[in-house]
């Protein structure tokens, strides 16, 4: 199998955090080496930067309307090595926890959710204050740190006691790391980078409300939910060898969320077995 067919097979048979990670992580690659050979073609008037330029997200609302799209293709952009790199380690840690809980289109909902939210919450606020009017039509955004953060919070709020180890700090509860992330871009709005710092304010926002609105706590108009978020009743099939007497049981919304709540509060390992069956199955749906 060559690497292409390695790919192909990863991003077929992978879960929603690592078809994300794929996806961003072969953009990024493409656009280097695209920037790479212009570079050294000396093509300084190349198309390429303008269409580029077209997939990011502009902080102007009449430049938005031109290029609507761009509130999905911004996400998937990044200025840098290390800019991806962060995010994606983030995505990578924090996102597979979530999906080992909820499954594959949960994820999608709060990382493109948070991604979109984050992005309208940067148009907003650079059309809106003005310290931002100076550099409102020369103000664009990229990366999927948005998206990223909409994970962390989701799953922070899913999760408060989960345990993650950091270096040099040791054990943190991942409701402090939450926190302190949040708090972190709150407070460096006036320092440099603005428009991502309120992007990822607004993911942050979109995936706290996504999980309170699985829990029930959040009722939310049916237009919005129809966009992003999915309720349905889960169903686990059982093979004959299991001698149930019922072949087809549905699992409800209800049925998981004490089963997600029991984690919040005790951890997986309270889960007896038929808990943990049930919650497998469900992450598959």
């Amino acid at each position: 199998m060559n690497i292409i067919d390695d790919i192909k097979y990863r991003f077929k048979n992978d879960n929603a955090v690592n078809r994300i990670i794929l996806i961003n992580v072969g953009v990024f690659i493409f656009v280097s080496l695209v920037n790479a050979v212009l570079f050294l073609m000396n093509e300084n008037n190349s198309f390429f930067p303008v269409i580029i330029k077209y997939l990011m997200l502009p902080a102007s609302s009449y430049n938005f309307i031109l290029q609507p799209w761009s509130i999905i293709t911004y996400m998937f952009l990044h200025d840098g090595f290390m800019h991806i790199l962060f995010n994606m380690l983030w995505l990578f840690w924090i996102g597979n926890i979530l999906h080992e809980y909820l499954g594959n289109k949960r994820v999608y909902a709060t990382y493109f959710g948070g991604g979109v939210f984050g992005g309208l919450l940067y148009i907003i606020c650079y059309n809106l204050f003005p310290a931002f009017s100076s550099s409102l039509h020369s103000s664009y955004a990229i990366g999927a740190s948005a998206g990223v953060l909409a994970v962390v919070v989701a799953t922070a709020s899913l999760l408060p006691e989960y345990p993650i180890q950091l270096f040099l700090f040791g054990l943190v509860r991942l409701k402090w790391l939450a926190l302190a992330t949040v708090l972190l871009d709150l407070i460096s709005i006036p320092t440099s980078n603005a428009g991502g710092h309120i992007a990822h304010i607004g993911g942050a926002i979109f995936g706290y409300f996504y999980i309170k609105y699985i829990y029930g706590k959040l009722n939310l108009p049916d237009w919005l939910t129809s966009i992003f978020i999915t309720k349905q009743k889960l169903k686990v099939h059982y093979s004959p060898k299991e001698k149930r007497q019922n072949l087809n049981t549905e699992i409800t919304q209800e049925d998981v969320d004490v089963i997600l709540d029991k984690i919040s509060k005790s951890g997986y390992e309270s889960l007896n077995k038929k808990e943990k069956e049930i919650l497998f199955k469900a992450s598959k749906d």
